[in-house]
């Protein structure tokens, strides 16, 4: 979490505007998840999570159409050529900046010694239901968007992704 408030991706909510109705914001459970050695946590959002309203944030989430071609296809496309490119994009999610980031609210301190704070995510959140769409939607527009700059990275991008 420490890495999401250097990174300016979740900020601390003042504390005039905690106490909104509850239409207006979402509290996010979420929890660690280790990796194989055990020395390092990644933050999983659980978006499925219903709120006392029995309604989680997914359920209201649009979640958009897919946009990715059938993983067939794409295994298919990716032998047809002589160069084959991969690519991770690092905290994938967390590079999108989200508009009304009151509908993904978390609680967090850094020690047990700390008070409890009201924080909100900036980005998305991995784990809700519109962020694959997100994520893929901005890099089709990117690709569109520079289209005149970089002609076969943009043809690339939209057809072999």
């Amino acid at each position: 979490m420490d890495d999401y408030l250097k990174l300016g991706h979740m900020e601390l909510i003042p504390e005039n505007e905690i106490d909104v109705p509850a239409s207006s914001s979402f509290y996010l459970p979420y929890h660690p998840v280790p990796n194989k050695n055990g020395d390092k946590f990644r933050v999983v959002f659980d978006g499925s999570a219903k709120s006392s309203s029995g309604i989680s944030l997914n359920d209201k989430l649009m979640v958009g159409p897919q946009l990715q071609t059938d993983l067939t296809t794409l295994l298919l496309r990716f032998r047809m050529h002589k160069i084959a490119i991969t690519a991770d994009i690092e905290k994938m999610y967390r590079q999108i900046t989200l508009h009304d980031s009151d509908f993904q609210r978390i609680v967090w301190r850094n020690s047990p010694f700390e008070p409890i704070q009201d924080f909100r995510l900036t980005r998305i959140a991995y784990g809700t239901a519109s962020a694959p769409y997100l994520a893929i939607k901005c890099l089709q527009q990117l690709a569109l968007n520079e289209s005149n700059n970089f002609p076969l990275a943009s043809k690339a991008a939209l057809k072999d992704f």
